[in-house]
């Protein structure tokens, strides 16, 4: 099934506004949060069909949010592709240890995440 359906969890508003543009031009439909607790609420409000999560955040980051949402039943499903500035391996293979499908690094290269979302349909 294709992926139309994607939220965005991260807490820079232009990097936010980035990602959201490349996504709508490709058809997306694109909900942000800014946060772990709005990116909980936007999960019960509508649930996306994937989620591009930053890692550096206020509060909980983004491994430990990935790791919460991964291993909830009601979410496990939900395939996340982390999308951060940490570019060691190190910081890869852990996102994917917490439950990430896949790992962009900032600046993210349109193409690239494209790529990687369409091989997650």
């Amino acid at each position: 099934m294709p992926i139309q359906n994607v939220l965005i969890v991260d807490d820079s508003k232009t990097e936010i506004l980035f990602l959201t543009q490349v996504l709508q031009k490709h058809g997306f439909s694109v909900r942000s949060a800014e946060g772990a607790d709005e990116a909980m609420q936007r999960l019960e409000e509508e649930k996306p069909q994937l989620i591009l999560m930053d890692v550096v955040m206020p509060g909980q980051n983004g491994f430990q949010l990935t790791r919460s949402i991964s291993r909830n039943p009601e979410y496990a499903d939900i395939p996340i592709i982390i999308c951060s500035s940490k570019n060691l391996e190190t910081d890869r293979v852990w996102g994917l240890r917490q439950g990430a499908k896949d790992y962009v690094t900032k600046p993210v290269d349109p193409a690239d995440l494209l790529a990687k979302i369409r091989s997650l349909e």
